[in-house]
């Protein structure tokens, strides 16, 4: 095409044209060729008895995209709130279902898959994600989080995240998952994995906000077609990220509510992006996304530079995950 004549006509596309407003349910492309919704309801620290209505009122509203855990401990009801959006007419194929391995069944990755489900009340899962690469004592003190007498995790050094994930590619042959991929994943992780993959990831699902912006994390993956779904997209429990400035400033620009911008930052970089409420006005306020110009993109991306956590860790695991320390 003519420079000239390109240049006209792009002066005269309308802006929703290049520049789509993302909804809830854009999708977004994985390496496996399906697509997973750009907004999803979290689960996580979701009290007993609230997640059955949670997620029954979510799909209700429109949300297509749940994840949840086998070690959150609440499936059952997650499973209990999908059996009554069925009753409405919802098809499964509607919806996208993520859940995730614990660290004391990486030995028994089947087994662990097929609880998940019977709890689910499903016949498979869209994603299944490991849910931290490091294995845990099947036979510890306790089925979740096993210690050893002086309080240190008690790990299983017999095997390896490596194995764990051949065991997941195997996964896919029984049809109970359609996609597999990791959480919690550094760089050095995934170095280590990738070269023994017969199967790369399809996700690597990470804490992800203007304060942990973990742009080395997500350049990485971008690079190996990996894609990036963000969890705690308003910052940890307290963090005053609703507060910030920059947050604020993109906020009053586009007439929104400051949780309406720290959602729309992760589809504006290419991720999908979780929310976790168990309030029904919030779970519908989070429905909203909009377009982030590259001003709003700097604004946001300059808190990471000012006050943002340089350095990170998950101590509850006693070891070196290969993020940098929290500062």
């Amino acid at each position: 095409m003519n420079p000239a004549l390109g240049k006209f006509i792009l002066a005269r596309t309308p802006s929703y044209i290049l520049h789509p407003t993302p909804t809830m349910n854009t999708g977004m492309p994985l390496n496996t060729g399906a697509e997973i919704p750009a907004l999803g309801l979290g689960t996580w620290q979701s009290a007993p008895g609230e997640v059955k209505a949670s997620v029954a009122h979510a799909i209700a509203a429109g949300y297509r995209h749940i994840d949840c855990a086998f070690c959150y401990q609440n499936e059952e009801e997650v499973g209990a709130g999908l059996a009554e959006a069925f009753k409405t007419g919802v098809r499964r194929e509607e919806l996208f279902i993520t859940t995730k391995l614990w660290c004391t069944y990486h030995t028994r990755v089947e087994e662990a898959l097929d609880l998940s489900l019977k709890a689910l009340g499903l016949e498979y899962v869209d994603l299944y994600l490991v849910h931290w690469p490091i294995p845990m004592n099947p036979k510890g003190n306790h089925p979740l989080f096993p210690k050893h007498p002086d309080g240190s995790r008690d790990l299983d050094t017999s095997t390896t995240h490596i194995d764990t994930w051949k065991s997941m590619e195997a996964l896919l042959s029984t049809k109970k998952v359609r996609a597999i991929g990791v959480a919690n994943y550094s760089v050095p992780y995934l170095e280590e994995l990738l070269p023994h993959t017969r199967i790369t990831p399809a996700v690597n699902q990470i804490e992800n906000h203007p304060y942990l912006p973990q742009q080395e994390i997500v350049d990485f993956c971008k690079g190996k077609g990996i894609h990036v779904t963000a969890y705690s997209p308003f910052g940890s429990t307290g963090s005053p990220m609703m507060k910030e400035e920059g947050v604020l400033e993109v906020a009053k620009k586009h007439s929104v509510q400051p949780g309406t911008v720290l959602l729309s930052y992760h589809t504006a970089r290419g991720s999908s992006v979780l929310a976790k409420s168990v309030t029904p006005s919030r779970i519908d306020a989070n429905r909203k996304l909009i377009y982030l110009d590259d001003s709003d993109m700097a604004k946001l991306e300059n808190i990471s530079k000012q006050k943002g956590l340089t350095r990170f860790v998950y101590p509850a695991f006693g070891v070196n995950l290969g993020f940098p320390d929290k500062q």
